[in-house]
């Protein structure tokens, strides 16, 4: 109980003086106050552990003291000092929020064990805010890597849908992040307090599925020496998230239907059914329309999981994500393997904007991790990374050569599109006719070497299809 503090409250300085001298004996860190005033105030400037207030305080409520300190500090235990005759007021405190009371006179051994209770709940409460804030920053829309205008949309659609109870198929190719999206879904909705349980149908041996799902009663098979609980009865409350639902077998999928139908499941060797209140989240990089028609699919389980269908694009048509990807990938393996690898060259961020990624984000974590293994230097380099062939490798030309390169070419077209009339080209271009002449100067273009005469209407505009054409 070191470093842990406790903010004590008694108008009686004789108790109040014993109780500190036990509580700073068993290792507390004790703020002593004498009225009700002395205590908010200390609350209000820093943060205790435990309160411990008398109920009778001279001209003072000690149940409106612990309701106040209460609503500075949320969740504080509050523990109520009270003689016999005050029981009935210690229960109407605990029931206003307070820990639990302490009947005067109390020995040592009954304040350490109540402080410890107290300890044990606040320690639970922490974790269980700690975890919260975890889930939310790593789960939370706001904080998922991803910028380019394919997943704004897709995360649209994600912030609509997550708070319903809407069973949700996930489509994509291997590697996109379906888990990751069903925990996002999870995270964002209602039963976020509750469980996420995950289940790789392909992992699944077709002698256990039904056990694994529904559960088992004790002696239904040989090897059931003892009552087992499935996955839907875990997730019971929360999302049960099915991976790889195409490989699911046929009579599995039967069964799956009535569960997913019902929201109930009868355990293997029960003669009852026991209803179950989960959301049910399911994914595949299958075409599950195409596997309906080859008949390996059933189409009434087809229609009934793909309630709300959300498909996530592969890497490869959101270039946009690969860069902050890269560095967030770059930045966990830095801090796993205590080396000191600042980023990315230029030529080495170009090769991962033109490889394909067949494997999408799990490739990429994985070839980002390698890299940072194998470097010998603070950047990543192209040579740690995988490459398409000679032609991706030639590097991005700097920002000025490259805007330079697309003046002179937008330039030359213009000139040829008028037939090099300046008036109509800087007219056309949105420019003064002076500031187009030195645009002309400055990459040694002339008009009368670019008069490739164009048809023109009366108003001196190209026709339609001719200035498509040219530009």
């Amino acid at each position: 109980m070191e470093h842990e503090r406790i903010l004590v409250v008694d108008d009686d300085e004789g108790l109040l003086h014993l109780l500190r001298m036990r509580l700073s004996a068993l290792g507390f860190s004790v703020t002593p106050c004498t009225n009700g005033r002395d205590a908010l105030a200390a609350a209000r400037q820093e943060t205790f552990d435990i309160a411990v207030t008398d109920l009778r305080l001279r001209g003072e409520d000690g149940l409106e003291l612990a309701e106040e300190l209460l609503r500075i500090q949320p969740g504080l235990p509050v523990i109520i000092l009270t003689a016999h005759g005050s029981i009935p007021n210690a229960v109407e405190a605990m029931q206003r929020g307070a820990f639990g009371y302490l009947t005067k006179p109390f020995d040592d051994k009954e304040l350490k064990a109540t402080l410890d209770k107290a300890l044990i709940q606040l320690r639970m409460t922490r974790e269980i805010q700690r975890l919260k804030s975890l889930v939310k920053e790593l789960y939370g829309l706001e904080n998922v890597i991803a910028r380019s205008p394919a997943m704004q949309r897709l995360f649209q659609q994600v912030a609509q849908i997550a708070d319903s109870d809407a069973t949700i198929l996930l489509t994509g190719e291997t590697g996109t992040g379906k888990e990751v999206l069903a925990r996002v879904l999870h995270a964002n909705s209602r039963r976020a307090k509750g469980p996420f349980v995950a289940l790789n149908c392909a992992a699944v041996s077709e002698g256990l599925f039904e056990s694994e799902l529904f559960g088992h009663i004790r002696g239904a098979f040989t090897s059931a020496l003892a009552a087992k609980p499935g996955l839907f009865q875990s997730a019971n409350g929360g999302t049960l998230f099915l991976d790889e639902i195409a490989e699911m077998s046929l009579p599995m999928q039967v069964k799956l239907l009535r569960a997913v139908q019902e929201r109930e499941v009868r355990e293997v060797g029960a003669g009852y059914a026991t209803k179950v209140d989960v959301r049910i989240i399911t994914a595949t990089n299958k075409d599950l329309a195409e596997c309906v028609k080859a008949g390996t699919f059933r189409h009434d389980l087809y229609y009934r999981i793909s309630v709300v269908p959300l498909a996530i694009p592969p890497l490869r048509e959101r270039k946009n994500d690969i860069p902050l990807l890269a560095q967030h990938f770059l930045t966990q393996s830095v801090r796993r393997s205590n080396k000191d690898v600042r980023g990315f060259t230029a030529a080495a961020m170009h090769r991962l904007m033109v490889y394909p990624w067949p494997g999408n984000v799990r490739e990429l974590e994985n070839v980002i991790e390698k890299a940072v293994v194998m470097s010998r230097q603070d950047m990543i380099v192209p040579d740690l990374l995988p490459s398409v062939g000679p032609s991706a490798d030639i590097g991005l030309k700097p920002l000025t050569e490259a805007k330079e390169e697309f003046e002179r070419s937008y330039l030359r077209n213009v000139l040829q599109m008028t037939g090099g009339n300046i008036s109509r080209a800087a007219q056309f271009a949105g420019r003064y006719r002076a500031d187009f002449y030195k645009m002309l100067k400055k990459y040694g273009l002339h008009p009368s070497m670019l008069k490739e005469r164009v048809d023109y209407d009366s108003g001196g505009i190209p026709h339609a299809e001719e200035e498509v054409k040219d530009v």
